[in-house]
């Protein structure tokens, strides 16, 4: 019974510890403060509680969950000389990061849909997007990956292993399927459904956009509001499917002769960069939410009247 796991992913960068530790002792805090600015800014100006604003709300919040899951433990384990993890926090921060990353992908299909409605069908988006259409969809984002984690662990946890050492920063569950002495085949299915159920959520975006860049041919005016709202949805995007493509080729293909950094590097890309610009491309990309920034925060030095 493996009872404790050995994360052997900063074996060989452990010499640059400390430089590593300041590094991140720097970013994590700001990560947060900049996601709870954003978060505080919406929720406490009401021309901000709308759909949209709700939405990167949500985005905020999932990246503070997530990155919680890695960053912590992460710091700690650059000053210890042992780089190890219980199997229930191994479990923990598996479920924890991965149904924050699936979040995350559920509120940016979410959103596209949202701006399908906004920009498509203007006319009925109060009717459509109403606060109870609003909080199921928000449901929707937190149980469907709650409920697909669960159901994987579950499935992990079965598994008799005849190993306890992953080679990565973090916990993550194709490692921990690979120490099993047997047969995966359960896991490795209900593993593809998820995919295949996110695949779904692609199409849904591809379909969206595909009825909004035909609206911005036919109008300028459409088009203004698709550069101005779209543009940060595609980009957030772009870049949780880039950090999810390096991490599954990391996980399913990673080889030993790809130096350590590098792997490093590719595992850690949607705790990196994701949750940092988030923010900062709907804080400062989005004018409404610029607006109401300066007004919160600088009113007093700007003399900005209420």
């Amino acid at each position: 019974i493996v009872l404790v796991f050995t994360l052997s992913g900063l074996n060989e960068t452990m010499e640059n510890r400390y430089v590593f530790f300041s590094l991140t002792a720097l970013f994590y805090p700001l990560m947060v403060l900049c996601n709870l600015i954003v978060i505080f800014t919406i929720i406490s100006q009401n021309t901000l509680h709308e759909p949209m604003y709700v939405f990167i709300c949500n985005l905020c919040i999932n990246a503070l969950y997530g990155t919680a899951g890695f960053y912590p433990k992460f710091m700690y384990d650059l000053l210890a000389e042992d780089h190890v993890i219980s199997y229930v926090g191994c479990m923990i921060q598996i479920f924890v990061i991965y149904s924050s990353v699936l979040c995350d992908l559920s509120t940016l299909t979410v959103m596209a849909y949202d701006r399908y409605v906004a920009i498509c069908r203007p006319l009925e988006y109060h009717s459509i997007m109403t606060n109870q259409r609003v909080l199921e969809w928000i449901l929707f984002c937190w149980l469907t990956p709650i409920f697909c984690m669960s159901v994987l662990i579950v499935l992990t946890a079965r598994l008799t292993l005849c190993g306890s050492t992953i080679e990565k920063l973090y916990c993550e569950i194709w490692a921990v399927a690979k120490l099993s002495c047997f047969s995966t085949t359960v896991n490795n299915v209900f593993g593809y459904i998820v995919i295949m159920g996110y695949f779904g959520h692609a199409v849904l975006i591809y379909c969206s956009y595909i009825q909004l860049i035909r609206m911005c041919i036919k109008s300028i005016e459409v088009r203004h509001k698709f550069m101005q709202t779209c543009v940060p949805h595609l980009l957030s995007l772009f870049i949780v499917a880039i950090a999810l493509f390096f991490d599954v080729l990391y996980s399913r293909y990673g080889s030993k002769n790809v130096p350590q950094g590098v792997r490093n590097f590719m595992a850690l890309e949607f705790l990196l960069i994701t949750p940092i610009l988030n923010p900062l491309i709907y804080g400062l990309n989005l004018s409404t939410v610029r607006q109401q920034l300066i007004r919160l925060f600088f009113k007093n030095q700007v003399g900005i009247s209420e």
